[in-house]
């Protein structure tokens, strides 16, 4: 396919938040992306650690404003963008109250107040999609990295599957090496069936009865992707061996080539 718009949907990217290997390696991807002659459009959840003044970021008022309800409940969506520079990155940072908090250095919310990161993965999900779709943007590819992204091809490929911006879409989830402990809230197969979604859809999630994992959501991930990127060194046996056996296109992780030429090129064969 001829890759005209990647949309890079990410859990952090440097600088905005403190330098990780995971945020430089998602800065410098959609940056190559962009160098290779694709319009790139990134977005990534407004933590409280982002410094709004330092990163110039401002309100867009005109995409801001929608409801999004989770669990019978109203969750303004608020819109804020900056520009990287000197690339001329657009990012676009998804906010609201109830998940992403007020001037919070040190600490990130999807690891220090993690009980809510279910809802939280929801709310950035559906604010990034809603987003795009009032951008009236279409994307080639949309690139997914980091577990806070994994329920976007199930969104794609179901609720937002005959929209403008989503139907021509290949949808590409990147493997990372961002494992979390623990358990999701108990209740988020239940509020994902309030949002319309059937056992069937959910089978990755229900598959033994006990809460979502961050192998469970993963394997969402790669059930309605088109394609899967092996995105770090690190990532679990279990989802690379899981994402070949899908026998979907499959990019393994290889340190010696730089990654935005790979991503690139592979993005050609959808």
């Amino acid at each position: 396919m001829d890759v005209k718009k990647v949309l890079f949907i990410s859990q952090e990217i440097d600088p905005y938040i403190p330098a990780t290997p995971f945020g430089t390696s998602c800065r410098e991807v959609a940056q190559g992306l962009q160098e290779k002659g694709a319009e790139v459009r990134s977005f990534m959840p407004k933590y409280g650690a982002i410094n709004e003044r330092r990163n110039q970021l401002h309100e867009v008022i005109r995409l801001s404003g929608l409801n999004i309800i989770i669990d019978d409940c109203d969750h303004p969506l608020i819109i804020k963008v900056a520009t990287l520079q000197p690339s001329r990155l657009q990012v676009y940072f998804i906010d609201n109250d109830d998940y992403f908090y007020r001037h919070t250095p040190g600490k990130i919310e999807t690891r220090d107040w993690a009980e809510l990161n279910d809802e939280r993965s929801i709310f950035f999900v559906r604010g990034t999609i809603e987003t795009v779709k009032k951008l009236r943007w279409e994307a080639d590819v949309v690139q997914c990295v980091g577990w806070i992204t994994a329920l976007t091809p199930l969104y794609l490929k179901t609720t937002y599957n005959e929209d403008p911006s989503f139907r021509s879409s290949k949808i590409v989830y990147t493997l990372a090496n961002d494992a979390f402990e623990g358990v999701l809230d108990e209740r988020m197969v239940e509020k994902l069936k309030q949002e319309g979604f059937t056992d069937e859809q959910l089978a990755a999630l229900t598959a033994d009865g006990t809460p979502v994992d961050y192998i469970k959501l993963n394997k969402i991930a790669i059930d309605n992707a088109d394609a899967i990127i092996e995105g770090a060194e690190g990532v679990l046996p279990e989802l690379v061996e899981y994402a070949k056996a899908s026998g979907k296109p499959f990019l393994p992780y290889d340190p010696a080539e730089g990654a935005p030429a790979r991503f690139y090129d592979f993005f050609q064969t959808l």
